[in-house]
């Protein structure tokens, strides 16, 4: 009989998560085109308590993927943290420029018929908010998610309500079009990593029109995981191991965007801190039970190209990053 230690036991766990994670992806794919390792990146992010942006052109299927990743989990049991606030399960933000911070977080009104005071809740009281088109916001609305994204919290007239767990952004953003507010950089710095879904090539574009010319694609879509597991995942990530090695590496490659002469502006120490808990979700989502040196590379350019701005003419941030991650080894 093989003997149960906190290792092996760590490896089923493991691969017992990987192939729960495997069905949340296949369903997802069921209805939208997407690439499957950028999905990774995106559950990744999600079991990490992290946020996500995706940055592309119109028409990709940004909105889609977010509706389908949000539909893939039930959270119809999990509690509020808050008896008086109803927390949805999913909830979307249409951004316009005339949105307000108080039309995201909520804000409080005089019952007329009492007198009293009530909070009246805003769209970011959800287990998943999709904030359709953030760089539509004005720089004031934009703020009124630092609180939200940080400490799982938002203030309103002096009273603080906490948020729900699970509890995940996903912003879309469009790289042109008018009326467009760059983000500031700390609300990029808040997010955990930045993917592009791209310009799918020939067959895929092929795929993507036979899918969703049909009318009746969505009607047999259902969820797949309970709100629950990813908790449970949520959990299980401190227990990936990272060795000192590899905490000594992603340190090294963050400080190395401070001192990059093509670089004005580079990354904080928030963005190893996220890139560290990114590369041990990633792990989880592959069935492992420790961190890679591979799994660090991949993940360095798409956790830290949206925290750094890079100088007049220098390039393109993937680029100046790849050189960067490229040209720095691990130790022993």
């Amino acid at each position: 009989m093989e003997q149960i230690t906190s290792e092996n036991l760590q490896e089923k766990t493991a691969e017992a998560t990987k192939s729960r994670i495997n069905i949340l992806i296949e369903n997802i794919r069921k209805v939208i085109h997407v690439d499957k390792l950028k999905l990774e990146y995106i559950i990744a992010s999600k079991i990490a308590g992290g946020h996500v942006i995706l940055a592309d052109t119109h028409g990709v299927g940004k909105t889609s993927l977010a509706r389908a990743l949000a539909g893939s989990i039930d959270n119809s049991n999990l509690k509020s943290p808050d008896a008086e606030i109803k927390i949805e399960p999913f909830s979307r933000i249409q951004c316009t420029v005339d949105l307000l911070p108080q039309d995201i977080i909520g804000f409080t009104r005089i019952d007329g018929k009492d007198g009293k005071f009530i909070f009246n809740k805003g769209p970011i009281f959800a287990n998943f908010v999709l904030c359709d088109e953030i760089n539509l916001l004005t720089p004031k609305t934009q703020g009124s998610f630092f609180q939200a994204m940080e400490e799982q919290k938002v203030s309103v007239e002096g009273k603080t309500y906490s948020l729900p767990s699970p509890f995940f952004i996903i912003a879309t953003m469009n790289l042109e079009g008018a009326h467009l507010f760059p983000l500031p950089a700390p609300q990029l710095d808040r997010f955990m990593i930045q993917v592009s879904m791209g310009i799918p090539g020939f067959e895929d574009e092929r795929s993507i029109v036979n899918q969703h010319s049909r009318s009746d694609g969505w009607q047999t879509f259902e969820s797949v995981l309970k709100g629950e597991e990813l908790i449970l995942w949520h959990d299980m990530i401190d227990k990936v191991t990272i060795h000192q090695e590899l905490v000594d590496y992603i340190v090294k490659a963050v400080r190395a965007t401070r001192e990059n002469p093509y670089i004005l502006n580079g990354a904080s120490p928030r963005a190893g801190v996220k890139l560290s808990r990114l590369a041990r979700a990633l792990s989880l989502v592959r069935g492992l039970n420790y961190v890679t040196p591979d799994i660090i590379k991949e993940l360095y350019v798409p956790a830290i190209s949206h925290r750094i701005v890079v100088k007049e003419n220098a390039g393109v941030p993937i680029d100046i990053l790849a050189d960067i991650i490229n040209s720095i080894t691990v130790g022993r």
